[in-house]
Formats: structure tokens, sequence, C-alpha cells
């Protein structure tokens, strides 16, 4: 099985430039929890990513004020990719590896096309994989 069988087309994104709150917005309106963060619109080449965890972790909860951020400010980079044509046990390796639970996909340009999350997986894959994907991923590192 490829990850195109599994990802989800066409995800939100945003930009660096984006306000936290129109982020978290746009989080709760798709009812996602990682957006990728993508160069520009024009572009659509993955820089990073953000999630709900960053805007509590790096801002609420450091004192910060998140109605003044952007998303540069917090987000995680560089960011981990696949293509549509990588085995999603590939993926899955990737993710554990990296200990994330969503990766964004590009295409054969490098433009953000999709994105695979623990979820998609469990939905195509079964519980089975996914749960050994979120049992290595969920460890502490020594």
């Amino acid at each position: 099985m490829k990850v195109k069988d599994v990802m989800t087309k066409s995800p939100a994104f945003c930009t660096p430039e984006d306000g936290l709150q129109a982020v978290a917005k746009r989080m709760c309106d798709g009812d996602c929890g990682e957006l990728p963060v993508v160069e520009s619109r024009q572009s659509m080449k993955p820089v990073g990513v953000i999630t709900d965890r960053d805007i509590t972790c790096r801002s609420v909860a450091r004192g910060k004020n998140p109605f003044e951020m952007q998303v540069s400010d917090i987000m995680s980079a560089p960011v981990v990719t696949v293509t549509p044509e990588t085995d999603i046990d590939v993926c899955c390796e990737l993710l554990v590896l990296r200990k994330i639970r969503r990766m964004p996909v590009v295409d054969e340009r490098g433009r953000c096309c999709g994105i695979v999350s623990l979820a998609d997986i469990a939905r195509k894959c079964g519980a089975g994989k996914v749960g050994e994907v979120v049992r290595e991923v969920s460890q502490v590192a020594a």
C-alpha cells in the first residue's frame, strides 16, 4: 500500500507570516491538529509544520501573547515529508524514527499535495498497524 492510498488530499495549510489566531481557527474549522507551513501560497513548498500543541506549549505556556505571534515564531522546521508513492510501511518507519504523528506529502515538484496522519493509517490499514506506530512514537526517549 502507498501513501496516496491513505493520505488526506489538499490539506489546510498556512504560511510563516500567518497569525496564530487565524491558524488556530483554521485547525478548529478543519478538525485537524497540524497544518503544513508552506513557503508561499504560490510555491506550496513545505518549510515546516505547526501543531495545536506548538501553539499551546511554545506560546501560551511560556507566557507569550499568541495574538501577537506568527507561525514562524513557533513552527517546527525543517519538515519531514513523503511522496504519494512512498510505501506506507516506510512512512510508518519515518513517523516512528522522528516521533511524529503526521507528515506532509509532496508531489514530484515538491509542492504540498496532502498529509498523512495516524488516523489516516488507522482508517485504511487497521488498528494493528497504527497501534504499533503509536506505541513507538509515544515512547519516551532514553
